[in-house]
């Protein structure tokens, strides 16, 4: 299950669980549509692997399945792109 994590890794914006700015890759590290386009060029800065937009999960399952409130933030990362 995905952890859908509540922030972007290089500006430390919110990305809520609801949030279609949410981009992925297939290790879940996340970051907001503005940083992947403007910043690194579609490609994980860790891992080097394709950001995707993220899913979202139907907000009658978050309960039971909640997203993660651990925030990753690495802008030293992102800067390298």
């Amino acid at each position: 299950m995905l952890e859908l994590r509540p922030n972007c890794e290089c500006c430390d914006c919110d990305l809520p669980p609801e949030s279609a700015q949410a981009r992925i890759c297939s290790f879940e590290c996340t970051f907001c549509a503005t940083c992947v386009e403007q910043t690194l060029g579609g490609l994980c800065p860790n891992c080097g692997g394709e950001l995707l937009a993220r899913p979202r999960r139907p907000a009658s399952k978050l309960a039971n399945n909640p997203p993660s409130n651990t925030r990753v933030h690495n802008p030293q990362g992102c800067a390298t792109r």
